[in-house]
């Protein structure tokens, strides 16, 4: 017997994306479709300007489509913010996005302070547990963003997309701007949490070795919608020019040895 097929976390039917500025009109994305399977860690990949992080905005139902539909969790993504999206989906943001004047824990605790259903001394305890989730120490919870590297910043950004035990895991470009030990830590950290929380995760990253180290699948966007996706070996067999261009060339190879490599228990 044939396993279930898992259910469909993100729907995207026959998407458009249009954007209009000083009389021009400018077509994004055109008759995308793409759908995400529950537990999947899917990443996006495209060229500057094919609309990768619109594609996260539109999820989180922070941006509307201008034709097509966005469904997200069996419901339309258009529907996410007046719900409170942090309830379902988790956002990482490129550069942290942290509250400048708020403490670390004042951060990771932001969405359950919002939420004004659980006592304070409550709130505190779940924005500690998440905080040694992300590999933390208590001792970092009352310090200011300002006083943070680049790699726990992440984590605290991680951590407070969290806190809401959102089944549905949004990233954008995770590991910019962190030096290559401290991505791989960040790699191994996302890695761990999506095995563990069983999170479906859904990255846009052009670092080709966090891509081949993390991703499940992936799906490629250009000429304005997705021309391949599935597995990195499926997407990487694809003979269209963007395809060979991006993942054959050197820093492509190098990066897709992982793929031939054991990946080690976390």
């Amino acid at each position: 017997m044939n396993p279930a097929t898992p259910p469909i976390v993100v729907e995207i039917e026959k998407l458009w994306s249009v954007f209009r500025s000083a009389g021009q009109v400018s077509v994004i994305h055109k008759n995308l479709d793409l759908r995400i399977e529950a537990g999947e860690l899917l990443s996006i990949v495209g060229g500057s300007g094919s609309g990768k992080t619109v594609l996260l905005r539109q999820i989180l139902g922070l941006e509307t489509p201008a034709r097509g539909k966005v469904t997200v969790l069996g419901q339309p993504a258009s529907q996410m913010g007046a719900e409170g999206a942090s309830s379902r989906v988790g956002m990482l943001f490129q550069h942290g996005a942290l509250f400048s004047a708020f403490t670390v824990l004042e951060n990771i605790a932001f969405p359950l302070r919002e939420l004004r259903t659980l006592p304070r001394s409550l709130v505190r305890d779940v924005a500690m547990v998440k905080l040694q989730m992300v590999g933390l120490d208590p001792a970092q919870a009352h310090k200011m963003p300002a006083d943070l590297s680049g790699g726990m910043v992440k984590r605290v950004a991680l951590a407070r997309a969290l806190v809401m035990d959102p089944p549905l895991l949004l990233l954008d470009e995770p590991t910019a701007g962190l030096d290559p030990d401290s991505a791989d830590a960040f790699c191994s950290l996302l890695q761990s949490l999506h095995r563990e929380l069983g999170l479906t995760v859904v990255m846009v990253t052009h670092d080709l070795d966090t891509l081949f180290e993390l991703s499940t699948s992936i799906a490629v966007v250009a000429e304005r919608h997705i021309i391949v996706s599935g597995t990195p070996a499926h997407v990487m067999a694809c003979k269209h020019p963007f395809v060979r261009e991006f993942f054959l060339g050197e820093r492509g190879q190098r990066a897709a040895s992982l793929l031939h490599k054991p990946r080690p228990a976390v």
